[in-house]
């Protein structure tokens, strides 16, 4: 039945995505009172509908409905079962989540997150700031509440292997924390003879019956924390000295919280005291064995304490030397990799939706262990212990990447790839972990990593595997510029949108949505809002849609070439790809002359046929079949190409952002038009104005060139950046200066001109980026400057009336109104550059001024401006 209900929910969430929780508590206020029902639920959402609330984008929404129960239990005594199940759902939904989120839904007080879900959020937007950067500019002035927020409730420190792979926001603010290791050590030699004294009488063989309740109802606090580190101790490499009965006991008794800070304290404990052994010379190896039998005892022999929080503890320990040696030799034990086995093989096949069969339930003592279970009648649907280790597997990975562990990670993942196959997110993993360290990865290990996937339903390019697969990656060769273009044209085919200008179009879309779809029932574009496939067809990353595009990052983040070449080998297909689809469209025997573009002074066929320039056809690429299965002309599909590639480029890791700012910079700096002084200036003014005409008008009467289409890439490249990453776009400009000509000054304008207006909503940014364009400016016009050939001031009038309506633009936050104002800071930016002008060129800015007596914005605002002073 419950089987049945969670396919039902799958197929027809209904009011699913309310506040569930808050939900049915309104519909039946006492049914959540019944622990069974509250179990049920998060068994549900844990290993049944996860996936659902990522496809769907809630995630968000049921975290924080889950951190209410997280934050009403975790200073209870003895609920632990319920809090270890919503904890671990809450570390699947924070990693899960791939944009910027709130700890709080109001956004305000401390987190009520517990110590290591605080840890994990830390991990997470490690993640999603290296790999995908802060999409909004209101999150980036977010971020540091956040993290105030999540460090003011844990006493963690970072160590400086994990640092330096954080992104520079995260690790400024986390590198000046205190660690307070010594201090916790400090606290347990001082309450050690009381703790282990204590730990005597709870759990020797002969123990007094009646000292339990003692214990329970008159311990300090500080000796119930070290509880856990006292029977350690005790253990000397031997469990079955103490009464393991007896502990269990006492933990039922304690707070879940209690239990969490047992656990972070006898890891300190245990580190600390492996150290002091050696200092006495005793054997490191038996030492660590004696460690491992201490924590098999633990975890699973008699299932004292949750695997997952002390695999993490431990984990989160990387700066002791021993600490993930530790971990790597609890994941090798057969009796963990056995218990992982028969989870795979109860649990049956991970796509639960396409088996028929009847679902094999575990015991609940065999699945929870004695901890969790203890005396609770309630059964188990889906939770296991193993299952647990879901989430916490992939961030093990991590830690051993940034430790050079990569031995140790290879071996893991091999081991474990079964039961990855479980994981509810296991493409996301694939495509971060590459993103994440990329350039630090061996390419056996990326190999192993893509063998978490499930390959067969992954829409990888045909010739993927040989380029991964080289004996010496160290001279592997740079793959033909057709497998770059093939990824580009799939990202067409099934990303951008299609261009439904006009029937014929509309139909030819058909063809365009058969490339490389999957085996689907319903005959639906996966490139429009009303194609998304049911979740469980594609339920990680989602739509096919998004599955096609990060499938082409991990593509080329899993290639064993650099950067630079990858971006090159990209931007060629750009710069070319008019000509080289006009020659494939004309058929391969046709003329010379109807192989390239018209030659005039600003058609694409004159940068190829000059000196020094290749022809078309030697970019490479062979689209014979491109034109004719994408449904649309060439110029309507050399467009599509190039925002394909803008979207493709975005997607990737910074390193690849730099490479494209250089080769787009060196490509215009090296334009005929711009570096033959033969040229007339009507020549000239021919070029730069088809140059920077939309790619798309260009290619109707084919007219487009590099320059165009560079920028072009360009803007279609920002506009897929998230806000963060859009201040190093400031580096292309810096490449081309200094800008020596009202020519390049034009393209300076075109490139950055439109960003202006996304950043009218972040102030500091829109100001940098304005006084860079301004900058350039005073590169042609300053006072000092003296140009190859006299330009008056009437020339640049257009890029003046610019400037007028985007500073007016943001100070309005949108679409200038008739009462729109620049903004003081502003002026004063404009004032403070047109000193630096011609006289000419200053009386055309001379209202963008903080002068009342010159700017008419100055005098109808004085109260602005006086403000600004």
């Amino acid at each position: 039945m419950v089987e049945t209900y969670a396919r039902l929910m799958l197929i027809a969430p209904h009011s699913l995505f309310r506040s569930l929780f808050s939900h049915l508590a309104q519909r039946n206020p006492t049914l959540l009172s019944k622990p069974g029902v509250s179990l049920l639920a998060v068994e549900i959402l844990n290993y049944r509908l996860l996936p659902l609330y990522r496809y769907q984008g809630k995630s968000k929404s049921l975290m924080y409905d889950v951190t209410k129960i997280i934050s009403a239990l975790k200073g209870k005594r003895g609920d632990h079962r319920l809090f270890r199940l919503a904890e671990n759902l809450c570390m699947n939904l924070i990693l899960s989540l791939r944009d910027f989120f709130l700890v709080k839904k109001e956004g305000k007080g401390p987190t009520e997150f517990t110590e290591t879900l605080n840890r994990i959020t830390i991990s997470s937007l490690a993640i999603i700031i290296k790999t995908r950067g802060i999409a909004e500019a209101d999150h980036m002035l977010l971020i540091q509440t956040m993290l105030e927020q999540i460090l003011g409730n844990s006493q963690h420190t970072w160590s400086e292997r994990t640092l330096r792979y954080y992104p520079a926001l995260l690790r400024e603010a986390l590198i000046g924390r205190m660690d307070k290791r010594s201090l916790a050590i400090q606290a347990w030699q001082q309450v050690e003879t009381t703790v282990i004294n204590q730990c005597t009488q709870l759990f020797s063989p002969s123990a007094d019956p009646t000292y339990f309740m003692t214990y329970i109802g008159h311990s300090f606090p500080q000796h119930r924390q070290h509880l856990c580190a006292g029977a350690w101790i005790l253990m000397q490499g031997h469990p079955e000295n103490i009464n393991s009965a007896n502990l269990a006991r006492v933990l039922r008794e304690f707070s879940p919280e209690e239990v969490t800070l047992n656990i972070y304290t006898m890891v300190d404990v245990l580190l600390h005291h492996i150290h002091v052994e050696l200092q006495h010379g005793h054997s490191l190896q038996d030492l660590l064995l004696k460690a491992c039998a201490n924590l098999a005892f633990f975890m699973w022999t008699h299932e004292l304490l949750p695997m997952d929080i002390l695999l993490l503890a431990l984990t989160d320990r990387d700066d002791d030397p021993y600490a993930l040696h530790i971990v790597i030799s609890l994941l090798d034990k057969q009796e963990l990799q056995q218990r992982v086995k028969l989870f795979c093989m109860n649990r049956g096949p991970p796509e639960h939706w396409l088996y028929s069969g009847t679902f094999k339930r575990v015991e609940l003592q065999k699945a929870l262990g004695n901890h969790l279970s203890w005396k609770e009648r309630y059964p188990t649907f889906f939770d296991d212990v193993a299952a647990r280790l879901l989430p916490v597997i992939p961030l093990i990975i991590y830690r051993l990447i940034e430790n050079d562990a990569m031995d140790p990670a290879d071996r893991i993942l091999d081991k474990y790839s079964s039961f990855l196959a479980y994981h509810p997110l296991r493409f996301t993993f694939v495509r971060d972990i590459l993103a994440y360290f990329y350039a630090h990865l061996p390419g056996k290990l990326i190999v192993r990593i893509l063998s978490v996937l499930d390959l067969s339903k992954i829409p990888f390019s045909e010739s993927f595997p040989h380029h991964i697969s080289s004996s010496n990656p160290a001279i592997c060769p740079l793959p033909p510029p057709d497998y770059f273009a093939a990824l580009l044209f799939g990202i067409v085919n099934n990303v951008i949108p299609p261009l439904n200008t006009n029937s014929k179009e509309i139909s030819s879309t058909s063809l365009r949505s058969q490339h490389k779809s999957p085996p689907t029932s319903q005959s639906r574009l996966p490139n429009t809002s009303d194609g998304q496939k049911s979740f469980y067809q594609i339920q990680d990353p989602g739509t096919y849609t998004q599955l096609v595009l990060d499938t082409a990052v991990i593509e080329i983040l899993s290639l064993p070439v650099s950067p630079s070449q990858i971006v090159s080998s990209l931007v060629q297909i750009v710069v070319h790809i008019q000509p080289t689809l006009i020659q494939s469209s004309n058929g391969l025997h046709s003329s010379p002359s109807n192989a390239i573009l018209p030659n005039s002074p600003s058609g694409g066929s004159t940068d190829s046929m000059s000196a020094g320039r290749s022809t078309p056809s030697t970019s490479g690429v062979n689209t014979t079949n491109f034109v004719s299965r994408s449904g649309c002309t060439s110029q309507q599909l050399s467009c599509l190409l190039i925002q394909a590639c803008g979207l493709l480029l975005a997607q990737l890791p910074l390193d690849f952002h730099s490479q494209l700012y250089m080769e787009a910079s060196r490509l215009i700096k090296d334009s005929w038009w711009l570096t033959d002084g033969k040229r007339s200036k009507g020549e000239l003014d021919s070029a730069v104005g088809y140059a920077l005409l939309d790619p798309t008008w260009a290619a109707q009467d084919n007219t487009s060139t590099a320059i165009g289409n560079i920028v072009a890439l360009l803007h279609s490249f920002f506009s897929n950046l998230p806000q963060e990453w859009l201040e190093g776009t400031h580096v292309i400009i810096k490449h081309l200066r200094p800008i020596t000509s009202v020519a390049m000054l034009r393209i300076a304008f075109r490139i950055m001109g439109p960003l202006l207006l996304r950043l009218a909503g972040a102030h500091s940014l829109f100001n940098k980026t304005l006084q860079l364009l301004l900058n350039t400016m005073v590169d042609v016009f300053g006072r000092n400057s003296q140009p190859s050939i006299p330009v008056e001031a009437s020339e640049i009038a257009d890029l003046i009336d610019f400037l007028h309506h985007v500073v007016h633009y943001e100070g309005q936050g949108g679409p200038v109104q008739s009462n729109s104002k620049p903004r003081p800071e502003v002026l004063a930016l404009c004032g403070r550059a047109a000193e630096n002008l011609r006289p000419d060129i200053q009386h055309l800015l001379s209202h963008l001024k903080p002068d009342m007596s010159s700017s008419i914005y100055a005098a109808t605002y004085p109260k602005m401006v006086q403000n600004s002073a």
